[in-house]
């Protein structure tokens, strides 16, 4: 349901923004904030159990309408012209008048028309002060509609503000533009050998003791020592 008209939105807004160099912009997606509202949900809800009502009374005149075709049929034969031409008038009447009530309930500016108008405005205005309370403190010159009249190729996540108008009306979701939690800092402490430990890096751990590593001995003179002599092997 398109329920701003784009232009409008921006013009609005131009008007009311301070005239800065580098004018911000960004877009919500209203038919998505009105999906969040209770009283759009109510609204929808009231619309529906119209249309069904008014729907039925439509799906019954046309049942009497059937039943007099099917009646005039059967009878034809035996009918007069006269007969056949009130026969005939009437089939025409009772088509007339279900067209007519079909577009006084369902037409333009019908009674669904109308009463959606009614139910739906105020929320409209709701989410239409949300979003003007938003560019106001977000400083935003320009505010599109993702679901207006206007078609966005691409719209980039950095520039939705969505979830601020939704935050505006007590909608927002806890999880979203939040700051990050924050926590300790963790590093690697710096191995601190003890007097007399060995040096030897393969001895390193990332705790403050030092332990030989698996397979070696802890001692210089467990190492193997290299002949470095000319002429022996």
């Amino acid at each position: 349901m398109k329920i701003f008209g784009t232009f409008a939105l921006i013009v609005s807004l131009l008007a009311a923004a301070p005239r800065v160099q580098a004018q911000k912009f960004g877009w919500v997606d209203s038919e998505f904030i009105m999906e969040k509202m209770p009283d759009y949900a109510k609204a929808q809800t009231e619309l529906n159990v119209l249309s069904d009502t008014w729907q039925k009374e439509v799906e019954a005149q046309k049942k009497d309408l059937d039943k007099l075709y099917r009646n005039y049929q059967a009878e034809e034969v035996v009918l007069t012209e006269p007969m056949k031409k009130k026969r005939q008038d009437e089939i025409l009447k009772k088509e007339q008048d279900i067209k007519a009530y079909q577009n006084k309930q369902f037409g333009y500016e019908g009674q669904l028309f109308k009463k959606r108008i009614e139910l739906t405005k105020p929320v409209q205005d709701k989410v239409f002060e949300a979003i003007e309370k938003v560019a106001k403190k977000k400083q935003l010159a320009v505010v599109f509609d993702k679901s207006g009249d206007v078609t966005m190729l691409y719209t980039n996540p950095a520039h939705d503000y969505t979830e601020f108008v939704l935050e505006e009306l007590g909608l927002g979701a806890e999880d979203r533009n939040q700051p990050g939690p924050k926590g300790p800092v963790n590093s690697v402490k710096t191995p601190t050998p003890k007097p007399g430990a060995s040096a030897d890096p393969r001895f390193e751990t990332d705790s403050e003791t030092t332990e030989p590593a698996a397979g070696t001995k802890a001692t210089k003179e467990a190492a193997p020592k290299l002949n470095t002599r000319k002429g022996t092997k």
